[in-house]
């Protein structure tokens, strides 16, 4: 059976700092929380460590990992060039949710990267992952801790559910608080390029460094090597199938849903929604999350993971505000509702 440690007090924090530790010395994987979402964690500098996260999630070998420390000086230690552009973003933001992609040093092996030449590299915020970071003196890579394309974890008990029976050890840091995926911002392009929105936003980055290119949506997918996570077609995918809709009225909900594909079962459709709120009595569920980016962030994948466990077949979310703040918030559903598996 998989090993489960609190952290919520002192002496089980340090306890679950020395066992991580040990194992990820050991050239094990672990599951770790961050601010994020949980991380599937190995020794970055061990290649045969990092073979083991690609296996256990079953990751396509062309997506690449995120390095993550606990020290400017760390991260100067996995790239070959740390500019002054890198330099501010980190002060400005780490530790946090914004991922740096950097030529690679020699010490990141090829696998991290999946073949390419850069390396995104981040300081989380959880202190509980910056112990372990410290302890072991050496970067973890680590991508969410969950079976690839499938939700990421937010919680100790989402990373159970999907890899409880492929891993030794998964440590419970609570929830986590921003609830999506890292900003990863691509430093070797001119102006740095948004690769994966987050809940930094363009805006935010600017103010540091001037000029910040937004995403192009599908563009980086096509190329060899990928740069960043987060750019496959289909990603971040609940079970039940997910649609994106707008509606301005609980009729027009059911007017879509009479229209979609083989007239979906009600008593099998869970709504999401954050404006437009539906009686629960037409549904097998309803939930409604605030009209807030943040507060929807942190608790969409968590909504997604209950239908799941609820028996949903299909999954209706209320078109998140055409609003930068959702920006993230779009890019993740969209890959969500994506018919296109990854390869």
């Amino acid at each position: 059976m998989v090993e489960l440690l609190a952290t919520h007090t002192p002496e089980l924090f340090a306890a679950a700092v020395r066992r991580a530790a040990e194992l990820l010395r050991a050239g094990e994987v672990v599951a770790l929380p961050t601010e994020t979402v949980y991380g599937l964690a190995a020794n970055a500098l061990n290649s045969q460590a990092v073979a083991r996260i690609y296996e256990i999630k079953g990751r396509p070998a062309r997506n690449p990992l995120i390095v993550h420390v606990s020290s400017l000086e760390m991260a100067r230690h996995c790239v070959v060039d740390w500019p002054g552009t890198a330099d501010k973003l980190a002060r400005a933001f780490w530790p946090g949710p914004l991922t740096l992609v950097l030529p690679k040093s020699a010490v990141i092996p090829g696998i991290v990267a999946a073949g390419g030449p850069t390396v995104g590299v981040r300081w989380p915020a959880h202190p509980f992952i910056q112990a372990v970071i410290r302890e072991c003196g050496f970067p973890l890579a680590a991508p969410s801790a969950n079976l690839a394309n499938r939700l990421s974890p937010t919680n100790a008990d989402h990373v159970r559910q999907q890899l409880g029976d492929r891993i030794q050890l998964i440590v419970d840091g609570g929830q986590a608080q921003v609830g999506i995926e890292s900003t990863v911002l691509d430093l070797t392009a001119h102006p740095p390029r948004i690769l994966r929105p987050g809940m930094i936003h363009q805006a935010s980055l600017a103010a540091v460094v001037d000029t910040v290119a937004g995403p192009g949506v599908g563009a980086e997918a096509a190329a060899f090597p990928l740069a960043s996570p987060g750019l496959l077609p289909k990603h971040y995918a609940p079970r039940a199938r997910l649609m994106v809709w707008r509606w301005n009225n609980e009729v027009e909900l059911l007017e879509q849903v009479h229209r979609a594909e083989a007239n979906l079962a009600r008593s099998k459709l869970h709504v999401i929604a954050h404006t437009n709120i539906p009686s629960a009595g037409n549904f097998a569920g309803v939930s409604v999350i605030p009209h807030d980016a943040e507060a929807f962030a942190r608790a969409l994948y968590a909504e997604l993971h209950r239908c799941d466990a609820a028996g949903a077949e299909w999954i209706v979310v209320e078109s998140p505000p055409d609003d930068p703040a959702w920006a993230a918030i779009a890019d993740r559903l969209r890959r969500a509702a994506s018919d296109v598996e990854a390869t």
